[in-house]
């Protein structure tokens, strides 16, 4: 039995609806984004962090290893998901009290919160670089 009159699910493609949505929308699922990304990188960031204090010739192999480009890069990719999740949350538990949750000064906060989430990664990255 068909039911005349229903409409089928639509596919909607995330990456050709991205450019059209508001700035509201990208922050909140570039949010997302970073808590995944480091919520998966806690394992690896503990495991690192007990041999390099447990063993000393894991600390020194480690440290060798660090100077490369690429883990350097991984660094500040973990290090922009770590500021920008931070500054966001505070974004978000603002938004929870409804504070600034008029349009304007809800564009206006997810601009602040990519600011300086951006100038805290930039400033940090000169310091492990």
């Amino acid at each position: 039995m068909q039911m005349k009159n229903q409409k089928k699910p639509r596919y909607m493609n995330m990456f050709t609806l991205l450019p059209k949505m508001p700035i509201t929308a990208k922050v909140s699922i570039l949010h997302r984004i970073t808590g995944v990304l480091l919520f998966i990188s806690i394992p690896f960031i503990l495991y690192i962090l007990h041999k390099s204090i447990t063993h000393e010739s894991f600390y020194t192999l480690f440290y060798s290893i660090i100077s490369s480009f690429l883990i350097k890069l991984i660094y500040l990719v973990i290090i922009f998901a770590a500021c920008y999740h931070t500054c966001a949350g505070i974004r978000y538990l603002f938004l929870d009290i409804d504070k600034g949750i008029e349009i304007k000064k809800a564009k206006i906060t997810a601009y602040i919160a990519l600011l300086v989430s951006t100038t805290l990664t930039i400033v940090l990255g000169v310091l492990i670089w």
